[in-house]
């Protein structure tokens, strides 16, 4: 099948060059484009791609509030979001990830990574650039489980994690692909797969950035974090 993107950013040449790099790859067409976030919206809405790469500073209506009310927690049917932007702010990412984007890449990027970007959002999976995944997650402090998410409270599972889910929790908060997980843990892809999909159902999250968000915010990341850091 072929993965139909819309482009929305406010710089023609931008859209000219991720345009370019996207069409170039068999299995992927631009359908759409936007100048800004408004017809963003209006043009997801009624095409109903299967990825929208959306810049953050957009004019009418930026990135961030186009990807809530396209992909947010209270949206009925959810798209699949990728955010593309030369800005890495911390505080960017992560309203990004809570907004329900499964992506953060940096326009600067290789464009392998903005093609893998797009081919992982189509099937519901997530990929953040390496370059911001670490030092988001060193700098970012964990959220008291009372107040997480604009007052919601971020509540514990009502079926725990098992040992070897949270492991894989923790992993998934540092960026670890599927493959880099299998290896860090020495088993097969199908069992990380299986454990990820337990983790998804038991946390009641609808991809793996919203696990990683969970871990974040109970403080799991930071202490895979410090575990490595001991191990070195």
């Amino acid at each position: 099948m072929t993965i139909r993107v819309l482009l929305a950013d406010d710089q023609e040449m931008i859209r000219a060059a991720f345009r370019m790099i996207l069409d170039s790859q068999p299995d992927i067409e631009v359908v759409a484009e936007a100048g800004n976030g408004v017809t963003a919206v209006e043009l997801a809405r009624s095409l109903r791609p299967d990825v929208c790469l959306l810049d953050i500073r957009m004019p009418e209506l930026d990135g961030l509030q186009a990807a809530r009310l396209l992909a947010g927690p209270e949206v009925r049917d959810p798209l699949n979001v990728v955010m593309a932007t030369t800005f890495d702010l911390d505080e960017y990412v992560y309203e990004a990830l809570r907004s329900g984007a499964c992506g953060f890449l940096l326009k600067d990027g290789a464009p392998a990574l903005l093609t893998e970007a797009v081919r992982a959002a189509a099937v519901g999976e997530s990929l953040i650039s390496p370059a911001i995944t670490l030092r988001l997650l060193r700098h970012m402090r964990p959220t008291p489980p009372a107040t997480v998410g604009r007052g919601k409270p971020r509540r514990p599972p009502a079926d725990p994690l098992t040992a070897r889910e949270l492991d894989v929790t923790r992993l998934v908060a540092r960026g670890l692909t599927n493959d880099e997980l299998a290896a860090e843990l020495h088993v097969s892809l199908s069992t990380i797969k299986t454990h990820l999909a337990n983790a998804q159902r038991k946390l009641a999250v609808r991809n793996r950035v919203e696990i990683a968000a969970w871990a974040w915010e109970n403080g799991l990341g930071h202490e895979q974090l410090r575990e490595g850091d001991a191990r070195r």
